[in-house]
């Protein structure tokens, strides 16, 4: 995964397998799952071998095979995984990608009506078995569904979406004053970690409660000077009022304390890793922290408008979630 961009498909953001023109031996809703595919010899189905992955009967007669997935949040695709990961004899010759955006309630029906408005992203091109086939795209396109076409069945463990969100801000600000300005889904990204051995720290930003101690970012234990760190570009630039650091189910490893510094870099490239020359300025200062607690820290008016910001924790360990509720600029 590239710094700056998000698997926009993920079921962790809402992203689902919405329509298939077959799924005979395996279902389509495989194609999303968040952890890698899995090989189980001799596990079959009434169908044949059970594999973890979406996959198509042997077609006979002229065509191909395609699913139709709703993005998790909207975005700007700039590439895209097809990873045919334990399909040996089985899986497709080549792909293709067509992407559309649909507004209002996209149904399925209404998703195949859509026609020309479909539009080609990634054209046709080679799969090789068993591996994680990466394609680049160039797009300004914002797309809310994707198209995978498969050349002519076969199966396809995972798919991945590469991009940058693009929410719909006005729909977003019409239904609440304050937002989380770091969320994943609202486009919020991590650009840089000084460690990320035991969890990336993407998982610092998904919508929901932490599910265990894997759903967070977790560095390794530090055994000299320093600390650990995560830099973020805010999904909009704006003024943190509430900052949320969450430790659930971080017991005998979580942070001593933390610190939150941010700076406002607007023209800055979305991929770009503000250094330590940027105009840092201190939003929380040097806090302690607590096992398995969410913290919650006013910050009202402190930050301005700002549109990075970096987190550091004291010396090392395990945060759950961060939240930064605020008005965008």
């Amino acid at each position: 995964m590239a710094p700056g961009l998000i698997d926009l498909a993920s079921t962790r953001l809402g992203g689902r397998a919405v329509l298939a023109n077959d799924e005979f031996f395996a279902p389509k809703s495989n194609l999303l799952k968040p952890e890698p595919a899995v090989f189980v010899a001799g596990k079959y189905t009434s169908r044949g071998k059970w594999m973890d992955g979406w996959e198509t009967r042997r077609r006979r007669t002229p065509g191909h095979d395609w699913c139709m997935v709703r993005l998790g949040v909207p975005g700007v695709i700039r590439a895209i995984t097809v990873d045919t990961r334990h399909f040996r004899g089985n899986h497709p010759e080549a792909c293709s990608l067509d992407v559309v955006a649909a507004g209002g309630q996209a149904t399925p029906a209404r998703l195949r009506a859509l026609g020309d408005r479909w539009v080609e992203l990634l054209p046709r091109s080679a799969l090789r078995g068993d591996a994680e086939n990466e394609f680049s795209v160039t797009t300004d396109t914002r797309a809310t569904h994707v198209r995978l076409n498969i050349y002519p069945d076969g199966g396809v463990a995972r798919l991945r979406v590469w991009g940058e969100a693009r929410p719909d801000w006005e729909r977003l600000l019409a239904h609440q004053k304050r937002v989380d300005l770091v969320a994943a889904q609202h486009g919020g990204v991590p650009l840089a970690a000084s460690d990320e051995f035991f969890s990336h720290p993407l998982n610092l930003l998904m919508p929901g409660r932490p599910v265990d101690m894997g759903d967070g970012w977790e560095t390794r234990r530090r055994r000299g000077p320093g600390y650990d760190w995560v830099v973020l570009r805010l999904g909009h630039r704006g003024t943190i009022e509430e900052v949320v650091v969450d430790t659930t189910h971080f017991k005998g490893n979580f942070p001593e304390s933390c610190r939150l510094e941010a700076c406002d870099l607007p023209t800055l490239e979305p991929s770009v890793v503000p250094d330590e020359g940027a105009p840092w300025r201190e939003v929380l200062p040097r806090t302690k922290l607590r096992a398995d607690t969410p913290h919650r820290f006013r910050a009202v008016g402190r930050s301005g408008p700002v549109t990075h910001v970096r987190l550091s924790i004291f010396p090392d360990g395990g945060v759950a979630r961060l939240r930064l509720f605020g008005k965008p600029a």
